[in-house]
């Protein structure tokens, strides 16, 4: 399964015009390089008001006893850069970037801005292509659970990497992510990372990218510590 399909998959939706979801992961950096492709910029800015919307009528609607500023500070933290940063990582979009060679090897794919930008450009692009209610549907189903997480209503949800990093600054200890193993074609990779603190290993974890990985690893150690 190549890398635009296996997305499609994780996001549970199948473009009719493939075209929209190549726009949405192409940086202005590999239009200089490759004639005739398009930047996702514009996507990023339809993407950005679609979320806002989603987010703001699902709160609204959910959210009965918040008052206006709980809601905007639920809001915000899904659309930020953190939040969209999560999404990012649970589907694996950095993968799938159309980046220059000088961008890619700069490590485009980490970069948390440019991979928040892709996502909002990929909501607008499952927004022209299918329409409201299926970027309603896609949008939800990749940030519901941060919304409950947020609004507190479902707190077994947690950021794991930082609830062990703040262990370790209240002991004074040293947090380090190391990586244990990779395997699989490059549209499906497996990491493996362990976390030391003070260089003793706490916790293991594997992910279809390093970051979940290293939340894997986290959510172990903070498990065996009895941090959670």
């Amino acid at each position: 399964m190549d890398k635009l399909s296996k997305l499609q998959e994780k996001i549970g939706y199948k473009f009719k015009n493939i075209s929209l979801l190549k726009t949405s992961l192409t940086h202005s950096s590999y239009i200089n390089e490759v004639k005739g492709a398009k930047c996702n910029e514009r996507m990023e800015f339809l993407g950005d008001s679609v979320l806002s919307l989603v987010v703001s009528e699902y709160i609204y609607n959910h959210l009965k006893k918040s008052s206006e500023g709980d809601l905007s500070k639920i809001r915000a933290s899904v659309v930020c850069e953190a939040g969209l940063d999560k999404v990012a990582d649970e589907i694996g979009i950095g993968e799938c970037l159309y980046l220059s060679r000088g961008e890619a090897l700069n490590g485009g794919r980490e970069r948390k801005s440019m991979i928040a930008d892709a996502v909002e450009a990929l909501f607008a692009a499952v927004f022209l292509d299918g329409g409201m209610d299926e970027a309603k549907r896609v949008i939800l189903s990749l940030t519901e659970k941060y919304i409950n997480e947020y609004s507190g209503k479902n707190p077994k949800i947690t950021e794991y990497k930082t609830r062990l990093q703040e262990y370790a600054q209240n002991f004074s200890k040293q947090v380090e992510y190391t990586l244990v193993s990779q395997e699989g074609p490059d549209h499906d990779k497996h990491y493996v990372y362990s976390v030391s603190l003070d260089g003793k290993i706490v916790g293991t974890g594997g992910g279809k990218s390093k970051k979940s990985a290293e939340q894997a690893a986290a959510k172990e150690a903070c498990t065996r510590l009895k941090i959670l």
